[in-house]
């Protein structure tokens, strides 16, 4: 039962509706399907699969309100749920900033869904993680791996008439490789909406090359070099760009909270920011990186553009913000995508004299949340670049970088890839900042 067509899962919201009392209610069914297989050297270690669906139900009386949740659909329990989102609202405190909910909404139409990624197997994930074993055990490394595949659905239905709906498939990879003395390592992330973009070879591959040229790493001086950092050190786990992607609110910078308020108060919409060449947006039909339609409040995602040429161009605005502010509010954005080139990673190593590569970040900590500067750690593959290539592994460093200040000395721009759901390209920065060095692989 965990994945709902649209109109079995409305004819269940819209029952739930009727049993409402309240004001206003909305009810919000969630179900979720994934298989995984996780394996460590050299082995399968886990394998599992999981089914869910859940109702979430919230009532409000005037500016009180009250959630209940179930996973059971029967009437009686349908019932009983609404009756106690419809108790707790009545002893909850009123919300100042309560904002009504919305009537009917137009969406974008998503692509977010691939039947190949539902209809994966056990079978197709065992022999993936076979794959990726039998390449490292070949070559006498020591690899460990994670693949889930999933496929979800998110219907909302309100009491105002809003009705919303949205299917979503998802493949996450992600395998690190070591030698057998551990002294050289490699890593290589992936996720995708279909799984027939999807090989489990080729990622180890490029994980495994990683891991046996990080052997013999040699310590260089902390200072100020020019750096290609790969996607997965701008967005993922700990990724420099995902804090700038999650600091666009309007509210935070009004409120003199983060890097884009103004000093004496204000915003610095409008402003130029960063480098010319730096364009970021977001797109939930993207083909690549598609995003969700709609938020929790059944707020249409929208395109939108939120740097352009380094100007900024637009923030986050919630609706209570807006309403606040006398702005328009916008949802969430579901994905980020950075405008870039046609060069790859290896197109940007060859145009380098000198600097560092870096596969990945980690460990990113926050030191002055007002210019967005973070400290953390290389890992999993650093290596220096003379003359357009790669001539020895280096020892990974401490950094202390802003991604601000980063996105203002970008030397070139590769071409975007997806990596979390967002698209980002490899980066060649100058002048960044790595402060001591580290014994970690």
């Amino acid at each position: 039962m965990a994945i709902l067509s649209q109109e079995q899962a409305q004819a269940i919201l819209q029952k739930v509706l009727s049993f409402s009392k309240a004001d206003e209610c909305q009810a919000t069914l969630t179900g979720r399907t994934a298989g995984n297989i996780r394996y460590a050297r050299n082995n399968v270690s886990t394998a599992g699969h999981s089914d869910n669906v859940s109702l979430a139900v919230e009532s409000r009386y005037g500016k009180r309100s009250g959630v209940a949740t179930c996973n059971q659909f029967d009437d009686d329990t349908l019932r009983r749920c609404v009756q106690r989102a419809e108790e707790t609202a009545k002893l909850a405190p009123e919300d100042p900033e309560y904002m009504p909910m919305l009537g009917p909404q137009q969406y974008l139409t998503p692509n977010s869904f691939a039947a190949k990624t539902a209809g994966d197997t056990a079978d197709a994930r065992a022999q993936a993680a076979a794959d990726s074993i039998d390449l490292c055990v070949a070559r006498k490394l020591t690899v460990a791996g994670f693949l889930e595949n999933s496929t979800s659905f998110r219907a909302l239905r309100n009491s105002k008439g809003l009705q919303a709906y949205q299917p979503e498939t998802f493949v996450d990879f992600s395998v690190t490789v070591r030698t057998p003395d551990g002294t050289g390592s490699g890593y290589a992330v992936a996720d995708y909406t279909d799984v027939g973009k999807f090989n489990a070879k080729a990622l180890t591959q490029i994980a495994a090359d990683k891991a046996a040229g990080s052997v013999g790493a040699k310590a260089m001086e902390p200072g100020k070099y020019t750096v290609i950092l790969e996607p997965a050190a701008l967005v993922s786990d700990e990724g420099l760009l995902n804090r700038l992607f999650y600091e666009l609110g309007a509210r935070e910078a009004d409120e003199g909270r983060s890097f884009l308020s103004k000093k004496g108060g204000g915003n610095k919409l409008g402003q130029k920011l960063f480098d010319e060449r730096i364009t970021i947006y977001s797109d939930p039909t993207n083909l690549e990186a598609p995003g969700r339609v709609f938020d929790d409040e059944g707020q249409p995602v929208k395109k939108m553009t939120w740097v352009e040429k380094g100007v900024l161009k637009n923030l986050y605005y919630s609706r209570f913000w807006a309403q606040k502010s006398k702005a328009t509010a916008t949802a969430f954005p579901s994905n980020f995508i950075m405008s870039g080139g046609t060069q790859s990673t290896a197109d940007l190593i060859k145009g380098t004299a000198k600097g560092i590569l870096v596969t990945r970040l980690w460990y990113i900590r926050d030191v002055d949340p007002q210019s967005l500067l973070v400290t953390g750690l290389t890992r999993d593959g650093t290596f220096y670049i003379e003359n357009g290539k790669i001539k020895h592994p280096v020892k990974n460093f401490r950094f202390n970088e802003s991604p601000v200040i980063m996105l203002n000395n970008i030397e070139a721009i590769g071409k975007p890839v997806r990596l979390g759901g967002n698209l980002v390209p490899p980066l060649k920065i100058r002048d960044f900042t790595f402060t001591s060095l580290s014994d970690a692989v």
